[in-house]
C-alpha cells in the first residue's frame, strides 16, 4: 500500500484521496466566475495558487474518495475514467483511478459502494465501462459489487443533464441491479448522504462525522477556493446558482468547537479545512 495517498481519519474511519488526473478546464476561468472580483481571484489565488497555471488557466485535479473501515468500501465518485469515457471530449483521460486504487489496497470487487454525487461526466467516468461481453452494448459496472447511490432528483434531471448517459450509465447500473435512487438525505453505513442540490438538481455529499471533527466530501458543492472563500459566489456551470449558495453556506456552517475537514475533488490539495 502506498504511503503517498493523501489520507484523512475521522475515528476509526479512513478516507483516501484517489487521483484520477489533471488538466485545465475548458473555458477561461473568469468566464465560470463573471461576478468575481480582482480582490477575490486574489484571495483564492493566496489560498490555493495551485489552482493556477503559468498561463493564468484554472487548472482542476480529478479525484475521487474511498471511504475504508473494517466493514468495507465505499467510493465517492469515479472520476474522469478510461479513453473512451464519456468525458473524453474535454477532460484529460484516460485517468489513472485504478492505479490508485491499488495504490490503496483496493480492488474493484472490494467496492460495496458507490456514491455519484452528480451527473457530470468527470464524476462517472470509471462507474461503468466498455468490456467485451457486458450489458448493453458491452458497457459493464467497474465495480461489480457495489450498489450506486443517485438522487432522484437527479436521475429525474438526466434528460436535461446529458441523455447520453442513459444508454452508457444508468440502463446498464439498472439493467444489473447496482442502481439505488435516494431522495433526500440517507445513512451510510459511515456516515451519511446528504443532499445539496444547486450544481445540478440532485447533488448530494456525503458527511463523516465522530465526535468534535466532521469530514465533508463536497463533490462539485466546491469547485474551486472561492466558493470557500465567497459561498454566494455564482458557478457559470450551476443549474441554480442561488439554490447551490445556499447548500454551501449550510454545509459549510458549523459549530466554533467543531473541526470541518472538506474532501474536494478539485482543489489543488484534497483535504482542506472550513
Amino acid at each position: 500500500m502506498s504511503p503517498s495517498l493523501p489520507r484523512l481519519r475521522i475515528g476509526s474511519t479512513e478516507i483516501i484521496a484517489l487521483p484520477d488526473g489533471e488538466g485545465p478546464f475548458f473555458s477561461p476561468r473568469a468566464e465560470a466566475f463573471p461576478g468575481a472580483t480582482p480582490a477575490q481571484w486574489a484571495e483564492a489565488d493566496a489560498y490555493d495558487p495551485g489552482a493556477v497555471d503559468a498561463e493564468g488557466r484554472w487548472l482542476l485535479r480529478f479525484r475521487a474518495f474511498a471511504i475504508r473501515d473494517d466493514h468495507g468500501v465505499t467510493l465517492v465518485d469515479a472520476g474522469i475514467g478510461p479513453a473512451d469515457s464519456p468525458a473524453a471530449a474535454w477532460a484529460p483521460v484516460p485517468g489513472v483511478l485504478p492505479d490508485s486504487l491499488a495504490a490503496a489496497g483496493i480492488e474493484p470487487g472490494d467496492v460495496d459502494t458507490v456514491v455519484l454525487t452528480h451527473l457530470h461526466t468527470d464524476h462517472v467516468g470509471w462507474a461503468v465501462v466498455t468490456a467485451a461481453g457486458g450489458t448493453g452494448s458491452g458497457r459493464r459496472p467497474y465495480f461489480p459489487h457495489a450498489e450506486y447511490l443517485l438522487q432522484r432528483a437527479e436521475f429525474d434531471a438526466l434528460d436535461a443533464l446529458n441523455p447520453q448517459l442513459r444508454e452508457t450509465l444508468t440502463d446498464v447500473l439498472a439493467a444489473t441491479g447496482q442502481l439505488r435512487l435516494l431522495d433526500g438525505d440517507t445513512p451510510l453505513r459511515t456516515g451519511r448522504v446528504v443532499a445539496t442540490p444547486g450544481h445540478t438538481p440532485g447533488h448530494q455529499s456525503v458527511l463523516i462525522a465522530d465526535g468534535r471533527e466532521q469530514a465533508l466530501i463536497t463533490g462539485d458543492l466546491l469547485v474551486h477556493a472561492l466558493q470557500l472563500l465567497h459561498p454566494q459566489l455564482a458557478y457559470a456551470h450551476e443549474t441554480d446558482a442561488e439554490t447551490a449558495g445556499l447548500s454551501r453556506q449550510r454545509m459549510l456552517a458549523h459549530p466554533a468547537a467543531t473541526t470541518l475537514h472538506l474532501a474536494t475533488p478539485h482543489l489543488s490539495e484534497p483535504f482542506v479545512s472550513a
